[in-house]
């Protein structure tokens, strides 16, 4: 009797999470599935009362104005590329060296890496706006302005990405590492043989989060960029509803291709994503 009572509150709890998931994911995923839809919608439709989910009729047109730009010159599609230079050069360079970073505090007991393990975490606390001008000023004494450089430059790595590895590589085996060590290998090609190819599902977690944070970040390239031709889509994105405010469909549509790429990379990754996930929480 007991055992009954026990999977039927069993069965009545996982009932109970599935719905709630299942109505916090549609919470999530209806403006999303909205600015898709909307983006081929006329703006007197958009604006309708009650929403219509789906367009009368599909208007291309808010694609061709959002590509076009509102001076006609189509720098919307350099725009994209800058972004994707950016946010692709630093989720390479953050990987990697977050890796080499985490490698070494993770596995090497060397005098003081306590130390200097809680130093770079305790750059987390920092807020970006307090080390804001004081990049700037160097970004422009370097002449840095208007290039991808001064755009990459400051965000090469970041504590979290070191925080990120080094937890994943604590408990890494060392008996891998001795036994690569006992046959000759030194520690850049244990690193690279048998340590990165074996931390995928982090790497992807690290990847995704990275490249996320760059292709929304705005506040370093307003401050860094003044030439059209070297924004990136956020700045081009604020532009166009400041001068296109009247136009609803192309701004869905500007923000729907901007989405784009970030979905590519979620969905081609998410089976890494996912179980770097789920790793990182059983461990805590």
């Amino acid at each position: 009797m007991n055992y009954k009572k026990n999977n039927f509150g069993e069965k009545l709890s996982d009932t109970l999470i599935w719905i709630f998931l299942i109505v916090f994911a549609i919470i999530i995923i209806a403006p999303i599935i909205f600015m898709f839809s909307a983006s081929f919608m006329k703006s007197n439709q958009i604006l309708r009362m009650p929403f219509s989910w789906i367009p009368e009729e599909f208007y291309f047109q808010n694609y061709q104005k959002a590509i076009a730009g509102n001076s006609g010159n189509y720098i919307y599609i350099r725009n994209i590329l800058n972004s994707i230079i950016v946010s692709a050069v630093v989720t390479i360079s953050t990987i990697f060296l977050s890796a080499i970073a985490g490698y070494g505090l993770a596995k090497f007991p060397f005098k003081g890496r306590n130390i200097v393990f809680i130093c770079i975490m305790a750059t987390m606390m920092i807020p970006f706006e307090a080390i804001m001008v004081p990049l700037y000023l160097v970004i422009t004494k370097l002449n840095l302005q208007n290039t991808y450089m001064g755009l990459i430059v400051p965000f090469l790595t970041n504590a979290f990405g070191i925080f990120m590895m080094r937890q994943f590589l604590i408990t890494f085996p060392d008996e891998l590492l001795d036994a690569a060590r006992i046959d000759g290998a030194n520690e850049f090609k244990i690193f690279w043989k048998i340590v990165f190819p074996n931390s995928l599902p982090v790497i992807a977690t690290l990847g995704i989060l990275t490249f996320r944070a760059q292709w929304d970040n705005m506040l370093w390239p307003l401050l860094v960029i003044q030439s059209e031709e070297m924004k990136t889509i956020p700045l081009y994105i604020v532009k166009f509803t400041a001068e296109m405010n009247t136009d609803e469909g192309a701004m869905m549509a500007v923000a729907a291709i901007a989405s784009i790429p970030m979905f590519i990379l979620f969905f081609t990754l998410s089976k890494y994503f996912l179980s770097g996930a789920n790793l990182h929480s059983s461990r805590k």
